[in-house]
């Protein structure tokens, strides 16, 4: 007898249908089962999976041969998220139910050997792509429900065994679909406490300069000696970004769901995300990789912040990886299963010390590092990769009646304001040509239309080109921070100041420290 269940499969961050197919021969005593459809290895061990959690649950697995197919052939299938939908066909196939009731449904889940139903990932990305091809309903383990139930347009239900899921297909499972509230839901996150610029004593030039990425989107390198709170910094960066909209969420949680990073009791991101991998993590690790890739940090830290701590202690791959995504948002992997794209923009926040004892140019402590040390040291952070961080910005150590003293600083809700403005600002002016969520992602040809230079800016623009020896990215990233500065002052026109402010964050241009 042949059944026909549905279930899905991940490619990148998106999910694909796919159409099992169950044909249990009843010819011979022994139960022999065969996948085709280009499965994996897990695929294939799913026989084993199916036939003792069908024991287990009390339906008799079909006698002879019975072929389950994996529709489209010509696409790998990987994970155990089809033991579900084959065990469903299998018990169809044998009369246990009628095989009509499978249409109109997609199931994805793992079996247990004793029937139960475990969590997998992407279950996001695959009711999504449920409802918007159709489906009605969309079975998934209890543990994913919450999950899946972010996706509108479907009624989700969750189960834990595969009597339950039976029970579903025969009419006798009588409970509700888990529904979201995704208002109270975002409510509930946004009352959490959260990590306050008010906290960081003094340190206000690298405040200022935290207020301007965030304003505009921009790409920020904080260098100092150890101990003058550039990661303290840095942490406090994410509180005052715009919030993300339900497009953003969606994609960042689809992300974390596929790499099976989502939070215990998190079925949706709403807030950007701040990754701080480890100087040791791999070009893998960073971009994405495995057989079948999965997302690495870059793709994670999407629609958040990338934070490099150390960052000249990094491998030099690693770093010249960064340097496509930066400019596309996005980062592509091929490998023999396929060509995968996974989104990856985020903001670039990274630290460094000024050379490799960390002290060179620190009034209190001597640095015994040679010029030549120091030049090596630097050099490690190639040039391409520096044009494409437009702010640099010096963290100097703290004084000391600032130390002992009480902090000063605004607070993130304050400065979150004003970056919410200058953010509504670039939003309006974009969409009118090409569109574009902030300055940082300003064509030349806006920024040609957005950015007109009076005589005095002109001239202060030429002495720096001339005395910095600016390269042509450095030069549109200055005139795209000048422009943010501006709006963050509520001006459309750019003045001398914003430029000369621009300008100064160029540390590394200027070679001062």
């Amino acid at each position: 007898m042949l059944a026909k269940t549905w279930s899905s499969a991940l490619q990148g961050v998106d999910a694909f249908t796919v159409e099992v197919e169950v044909n249990a021969t009843g010819i011979g005593n022994e139960c022999i089962i065969n996948v085709v459809g280009l499965p994996d290895t897990a695929v294939k061990e799913s026989r084993q999976r199916v036939w003792s959690a069908m024991h287990s649950s009390g339906y008799l697995p079909p006698t002879g041969l019975t072929t389950v197919n994996l529709a489209p052939a010509d696409t790998r299938k990987e994970g155990a998220a089809f033991d579900l939908p084959i065990a469903l066909g299998m018990v169809a196939a044998t009369g246990c139910f009628d095989r009509r009731r499978l249409d109109g449904t997609l199931c994805i889940g793992e079996l247990a050997l004793d029937g139960t139903v475990r969590p997998v990932r992407g279950a996001l990305s695959m009711a999504l792509h449920a409802g918007h091809i159709g489906f009605e309903n969309v079975l998934v383990p209890r543990e994913n429900a919450e999950e899946a139930a972010v996706a509108q347009g479907v009624r989700v239900y969750g189960i834990h065994t595969l009597a339950e899921a039976v029970a579903y297909f025969r009419g006798e499972h009588d409970g509700p679909a888990r529904r979201m509230d995704l208002e109270d839901y975002c409510q509930r996150i946004a009352a959490r406490p959260f990590l306050d610029l008010a906290d960081v004593k003094g340190q206000e030039t690298a405040k200022r300069a935290l207020e301007v990425a965030a304003a505009g989107g921009h790409n920020l390198l904080m260098i100092g000696p150890p101990g003058t709170g550039k990661t303290m910094l840095a942490q406090r960066l994410s509180p005052i970004l715009p919030p993300m909209t339900l497009e953003e969420a969606l994609e960042s949680t689809k992300i974390h769901s596929i790499a099976g990073m989502l939070p215990p009791g998190v079925p949706l991101l709403i807030e950007r995300q701040f990754r701080a991998p480890h100087h040791t993590v791999s070009d893998a690790g960073l971009f994405g990789g495995m057989s079948v890739p999965r997302p690495g940090e870059i793709s994670l830290a999407h629609n958040g912040v990338l934070f490099l701590d150390e960052l000249p202690e990094f491998k030099r791959n690693v770093l010249e990886v960064l340097r496509q995504p930066l400019e596309g948002g996005t980062v592509t992997i091929s490998r023999a299963a396929g060509s995968f794209t996974f989104p990856a923009r985020f903001m670039l926040v990274a630290a460094m010390n000024p050379c490799p004892c960390g002290h060179y140019g620190n009034m209190h402590r001597q640095c015994r590092c040679t010029p030549g040390q120091i030049q090596h040291y630097r050099a490690k952070v190639s040039g391409p990769l520096l044009d494409r961080i437009d702010l640099h910005v010096e963290v100097a150590p703290i004084a000391e009646a600032e130390l002992m003293g009480r902090p000063r600083g605004e607070s993130s809700a304050a400065i979150r304001e004003r970056v919410l403005r200058a953010r509504r600002l670039q939003m309006e002016r974009l969409r009118e040509d090409g569109g574009g969520r902030c300055n940082a992602d300003m064509t030349p040809a806006q920024i040609e239309k957005h950015c007109v230079l009076g005589e005095d800016g002109k001239a202060i623009l030429r002495l720096a080109i001339r005395d910095l020896n600016l390269s042509a990215r450095a030069y549109h990233r200055i005139l795209r921070v000048a422009r943010t500065i501006a709006d963050l002052a509520g001006e459309g026109q750019l003045h001398g100041q914003h430029l000369q402010e621009a300008i100064q964050y160029r540390t590394l241009d200027r070679q001062m420290w």
